[in-house]
């Protein structure tokens, strides 16, 4: 039983750990009914509610939004004798006569990082016995149904927007899990497979993942701004030629399809990434700092960088920049969702 009072806590949704963890409710070595309730309705709720996931951090929102569509589906693979060892492995106890419903609360003293109050556990605890039998029963589930429906549109539309980079590479594994799911021989998790190698990465110890699919972007704005204030410009200019081209076809050159307002986006226009096209998420620091590396360049010869950046993007750049402003709050930092819409 020693496992059992750490496994929830790192598979379990609700805890900060738990978002990387959704594959153990999967494969089928933790049951669902141990998740404190993660609900896909929010997604239909009216969008003025503070509490709609379209005012969550882009991120948060990003993460949350192939949690609730799994926890929605309460999906798990086929048991296979290789899950029924691992259970029995794990839990060193008969599977079945697990207690999940305490279970879901259980954590190891040494991961406990913010203990929750008596009103947090209070409130997890009806929505879990009050409110989440309600919504998973007929007819009331056919609310679910078109939450999860809801929830997979939105899923293809961050997707298809960045290539099949997503955010990052935790709502990227989920969301792959969401279109494996719906259907296992889609193209979206095709694509879904083919980005992958975006994220890993070969060390001395072995292979390893990113948090992101790199940062290309930001780096290159602030190598091109280091050349420029120490006068390298003419030592390296075949370097300097190569940053400024990737720099050009880096930028944003559309906003995100459709209502914006309904896909929760701001404009991308003009703007640039963290790191690359690809990746499709505006990132205000990024884009003032690219702003101002090309900027530097546009005082350099063409002769010697090459063609210059059109003056309608370097425009595009600054109305983006000026979209971010927040009243007298300044600029939002990072990006675009990290307030609220």
């Amino acid at each position: 039983m020693a496992c059992l009072d750490f496994i929830p806590w790192w598979c379990n949704f609700s805890a900060p750990m738990g978002k990387d963890m959704a594959f153990v409710k999967i494969l089928g070595v933790y049951d669902w009914s141990g998740n404190n309730p993660i609900f896909p309705e929010l997604w239909l709720a009216p969008k003025f509610l503070p509490f709609h996931p379209g005012k969550f951090w882009c991120l948060t929102r990003m993460v949350y939004l192939p949690m609730a569509y799994l926890y929605g589906k309460k999906f798990v693979g086929p048991i296979t004798p290789t899950i029924l060892a691992l259970r029995e492995e794990i839990y060193g106890t008969c599977y079945v006569k697990i207690d999940w419903s305490k279970a879901r609360n259980a954590c190891a003293k040494e991961d406990l990082l913010c203990p929750r109050t008596d009103m947090q556990n209070a409130v997890w605890t009806s929505l879990y016995r009050c409110v989440e039998p309600v919504l998973s029963s007929w007819p009331v589930n056919k609310l679910r149904d078109r939450a999860l429906y809801n929830l997979m549109e939105h899923i293809h539309y961050e997707d298809e927007n960045t290539q099949y980079v997503c955010i990052c590479a935790l709502n990227k594994a989920l969301n792959m899990f969401c279109c494996w799911v719906e259907n296992p021989n889609s193209n979206a998790f095709k694509h879904h497979l083919a980005r992958i190698p975006d994220f890993l990465w070969l060390s001395e110890d072995g292979m390893k993942a990113q948090v992101y699919d790199g940062c290309q972007s930001w780096e290159t704005a602030f190598i091109i701004q280091a050349f420029c204030a120490t006068d390298l410009v003419n030592e390296y200019i075949p370097t300097i030629q190569r940053a400024y081209e990737f720099m050009k076809h880096s930028q944003l050159l559309r906003n995100h399809p459709g209502d914006q307002s309904y896909w929760h986006r701001h404009r991308s226009k003009g703007s640039w990434t963290l790191s690359s096209a690809d990746n499709g998420w505006a990132v205000s620091d990024t884009t003032g700092e690219a702003l101002k590396a090309v900027l530097l360049l546009s005082n350099i010869a063409s002769n010697h960088i090459g063609d210059p950046i059109e003056r309608e993007r370097l425009h595009d750049a600054a109305d983006c920049l000026l979209s971010y402003l927040v009243g007298h709050l300044g600029c939002m930092f990072y990006r675009w969702g990290l307030l609220f819409d």
